[in-house]
């Protein structure tokens, strides 16, 4: 899948950075990542929560480290997951007491693919300028790159308080959201020139300026990317649950990435009580794929269904097939080149149906309420076979199982 030839997304030229062996910026396509949301000491559910969100296609994934037993687990957690095979980078979220764990547990320290750091809360006055400094410091000498994150509910109250006084003392003085959204950008840029000042290079330092309303992040990360080369992170803050905190981060990781901003991103979604961690993954995924800017595994069109279709059976077909197609995926992908590329059509009635599945590389069009119960298939716009009975659905998916090895080169 690729963005539209006449209307490319034109990718902002950023400095690349190493993590931990994932290329971030620097012209490369835009990673994923993700949080775990266990209490990083427990190894055991950290561990299978980190190896849940790699299989779903994270490719870095981030740790709370907020105390000294979080911080001795992560290298055994950087030990488990290499004994299991998954090497994806680990990230150290840092927050008020990062410059002592680090200090304290050099073992961390060197785990670590890369540290987030807020400048908001690492301390006030001179101890934020030591504590910083340590930190920046340690990532240096290890050889770690750095991801300095403002967010706006931890803002630099010190320059934020600097930056509303100096604007009301202006004959125009701005509006208080766009002093926040300056002192945002303001704290950023600052504190990556003086990460620079103490060792760490250009390219071992990622920014980002995170908000929690769309066009506020929009408006912040447009001004941001004109004022730097610095590799971006992308990411709508506490963005919500369920359908609002899905459309509000495509909205605004929408517009952002269609301009060419963003060299990663994260979708912060709140899971329901109970819920897979590895929704965010799917949804960052799904943001890129449905963009054209990704491919990570082939999408099903279906239709939404009306009165033709009262029956629930294409949709439960279609759940299946997008569900079977993603558990597939990590097996294609290891043995055929760009089978995340393939689309897969599955259609509820006449309509629309056999048109849609003769656009996709593979389709169905199930019979609506009242129509003849049978369902032709269409491979690359020609229909093939019609199929009958109760056994539908794992017929299908053996036509599709065919196809990807007819179809897509064996690596």
């Amino acid at each position: 899948m690729t963005a539209d030839p006449q209307h490319p997304v034109r990718r902002r030229l950023t400095v690349g950075v190493n993590v931990g062996g994932v290329r971030v910026g620097g012209g490369t396509p835009v990673v994923v990542q993700s949080m775990t949301n266990t209490d990083t000491a427990d190894i055991d559910r950290t561990v299978e929560q980190v190896v849940a969100l790699a299989h779903a296609g994270s490719e870095i994934v981030r740790l709370t480290v907020n105390n000294a037993a979080a911080a001795e687990a992560v290298p055994l957690v950087r030990d488990r997951l290499d004994a299991l095979g998954v090497a994806v980078p680990l990230v150290g979220d840092f927050h008020f007491n990062g410059h002592k764990l680090l200090t304290d547990t050099p073992a961390c320290a060197e785990a670590l693919a890369k540290y987030r750091i807020n400048p908001g809360n690492v301390g006030r006055g001179k101890k934020r300028d030591e504590q910083f400094s340590i930190m920046i410091e340690i990532a240096a000498r290890v050889g770690r790159p750095v991801r300095i994150g403002v967010n706006w509910g931890s803002l630099d109250q010190d320059l934020l308080t600097r930056m509303m006084d100096d604007n009301a003392s202006l004959p125009e003085p701005l509006d208080a959201r766009d002093v926040m959204h300056e002192a945002m950008i303001a704290s950023a840029l600052g504190s990556a020139a003086r990460a620079v000042e103490l060792g760490l290079r250009r390219d071992q330092v990622v920014l980002s300026c995170k908000m929690s309303g769309v066009q506020d992040l929009i408006k912040v990360y447009r001004k941001l990317a004109t004022r730097t080369d610095h590799a971006l992170h992308l990411g709508l803050t506490e963005a919500g649950m369920g359908s609002k905190g899905i459309v509000a981060s495509s909205a605004a990781l929408g517009v952002l990435l269609q301009e060419g901003i963003g060299d990663t991103i994260r979708v912060s979604l709140t899971p329901e009580p109970g819920g897979d961690r590895t929704q965010e993954v799917i949804v960052a995924q799904e943001i890129l794929q449905t963009m054209g800017l990704r491919a990570f595994t082939p999408l099903v069109a279906a239709c939404p269904g009306c009165g033709r279709t009262t029956s629930t059976y294409f949709q439960e077909l279609a759940s299946d097939i997008q569900g079977w197609l993603r558990a597939q995926m990590p097996q294609w992908r290891s043995e055929f080149v760009g089978v995340e590329n393939m689309s897969v059509a599955v259609m509820g009635c006449v309509v629309n149906g056999p048109g849609e599945s003769k656009h996709a590389n593979i389709g169905i069009s199930l019979p609506g309420t009242g129509e003849r119960p049978v369902a032709p298939v269409y491979e690359d716009g020609e229909k093939t076979v019609t199929l009958k009975g109760d056994a539908i659905a794992g017929d299908f998916q053996q036509l599709v199982q065919a196809y990807v090895e007819r179809t897509f080169a064996k690596r």
